[in-house]
């Protein structure tokens, strides 16, 4: 599948000594006929993330490549009258591997409906450090100017990296 022939040509990269490879794969704001596009979609997906971990890991690529899966916001934890779901900020997932981190974990647990964060709320913040934090950023030095020159931070600075991942 395309996503899969994506996820192959990512790894040639990162083999290559690409240091940065994004893989977009768009199409997923499910407002309308869910089940339908998700049942199409999501297998091949499944199989191409993870035929590509397996294959980072079985070439000793993985310690030294963060695969990185996740959306802006979560969906609602209800189906709409269009057989969909919304935009929902509440709570989200992401898949994290490799990249030295500890790994093989779940972070964060939602109430029954998957609708509010009940447990560990994870805030895309920490996720955020903790991915600077494995690219070698400093957020305590590292600025950014805006177009009058200005200095604006990456992150709030006193954010830190999820200590479960980078412990």
């Amino acid at each position: 599948n395309s996503f899969g022939q994506r996820a192959l040509l990512a790894r040639r990269l990162v083999e290559a000594g690409v240091p940065f490879v994004t893989l977009y794969d768009g199409g997923w704001d499910h407002h309308t006929n869910i089940f339908k596009s998700l049942d199409s979609m999501l297998p091949p997906r499944d199989r191409a993330l993870a035929a590509l971990i397996q294959d980072l890991d079985q070439r000793g690529m993985l310690d030294s490549t963060m695969v990185i899966c996740l959306g802006e916001f979560g969906r609602t934890p209800k189906i709409n009258k269009n057989a969909g779901r919304d935009h929902w900020p509440r709570v989200s997932c992401a898949l994290l591997a490799g990249g030295g981190m500890n790994t093989g974990q779940v972070l964060g647990e939602t109430d029954r409906q998957g609708g509010e964060p009940v447990e560990r709320p994870v805030r895309f913040a920490e996720v955020y450090s903790t991915l600077y934090r494995n690219l070698g950023i400093n957020l305590e030095s590292q600025r950014l100017f805006d177009f009058r020159g200005r200095p604006q931070d990456l992150l709030d600075p006193t954010v830190k990296p999820l200590a479960e991942l980078v412990g």
